[in-house]
């Protein structure tokens, strides 16, 4: 009889140690933590439970690291937190943090390159970036080559650097390149990636518009073919401007090219010299590098303003010539 009461007065305690810890367990789950201030946490790449939860009980921002792993373990998040740069608030409670850490509720850093931008135009928007180059203590001192760099939308975090940033656009530009011409149309009289780059700069400064880039590519395609200067607007204001474009509303001159500019002695200037210019005069992106390697089959050489933001093509000079008084009265009216 005595044993049964021991064994009985074991079972009750176990019992209430049972739900004592777990209401206090619950409690702590739940409760605000102990960081007094927002603090941003870098979680790296391949961090395991214990180094996420050391990661964070040194920064503050949880009370105990063990107790982040038995709830990472309890709620059966082992596999489920994703590394990153994260900003926890002040007094965040352990279920937030790991709510936070499971949905990849990190820090957007990011920094958007258009399409057609000038490498000098890039570098002028990594160094506005503060958090990337830490108040401009880390501004890139050299301008990457023209035509070396992908338009798109990179994501960074604070430890980053320019340098970094410029590495990933130029890889990601030299795989796009790459592609493109591995799958290019056959015949073209462009022998070389560097000279489909140039080609795909001209595109991209010529139109906006999608479904106009393999035509205006199968315009330049064509004067090419015929020996035909290709008297295009951009690398004349390339020539000018040597990619330093001014950013006032008034165009990368800071006014119109005029008629005397189309005289300007440069190897940019293909009014003055025959075939592609030397190098791109820009950064193009991928539809204008694809359009370039496979342009629209057709009987184009000409193409003008239309007034709609897009363009009028010509087979011949009359037809080129209409559309060009078209496009003057359409400019005389605006």
């Amino acid at each position: 009889m005595r044993a049964l009461s021991v064994i009985s007065t074991a079972f009750v305690l176990a019992a209430f140690m049972a739900i004592a810890a777990f209401f206090f367990g619950h409690s702590s789950y739940n409760s605000a933590g102990p960081l007094e201030s927002p603090e941003i946490v870098l979680i790296e790449s391949g961090s395991g439970v214990s180094q996420i939860a050391a990661k964070l009980d040194q920064q503050n921002v949880i009370s105990s690291a063990l107790a982040f792993k038995v709830a990472t373990h309890l709620t059966h998040r082992q596999s489920s937190l994703k590394a990153g740069e994260y900003e926890f608030p002040s007094h965040i409670s352990l279920r937030a943090v790991l709510d936070k850490l499971e949905a990849g509720d990190v820090i957007l850093r990011q920094i958007t390159v258009p399409e057609g931008k000038t490498s000098y135009e890039v570098t002028q928007l990594i160094n506005g970036k503060d958090d990337l180059t830490n108040n401009g203590a880390l501004r890139l001192a050299k301008i990457p080559p023209e035509g070396s760099l992908l338009p798109e939308t990179y994501r960074y975090q604070s430890t980053d650097t320019p340098e970094s940033i410029i590495a990933r656009m130029t890889t990601a530009m030299t795989k796009t390149l790459d592609e493109a011409w591995g799958n290019r149309a056959p015949n073209l009289p462009i022998k070389t990636k560097e000279e489909a780059l140039v080609l795909a700069s001209l595109i991209e400064k010529e139109t906006g518009v999608k479904d106009e880039r393999k035509r205006v590519a199968g315009v330049f395609i064509n004067r090419l073919n015929k020996g035909m200067l290709l008297q295009t607007d951009p690398t004349v204001i390339y020539a000018i401007t040597k990619g330093a474009h001014k950013n006032d509303g008034k165009g990368p001159l800071g006014r119109r090219l005029l008629t005397k500019d189309l005289g300007i002695d440069s190897p940019y200037n293909t009014y003055k010299y025959a075939g592609l210019p030397p190098g791109p005069i820009c950064n193009p992106g991928k539809a204008s590098i694809e359009a370039a390697l496979n342009p629209e089959k057709h009987d184009y050489l000409f193409f003008v303003a239309d007034g709609t933001g897009g363009h009028a093509f010509g087979k011949t000079n009359a037809e080129h010539l209409k559309n060009v008084s078209k496009w003057r009265k359409v400019r005389k009216s605006q």
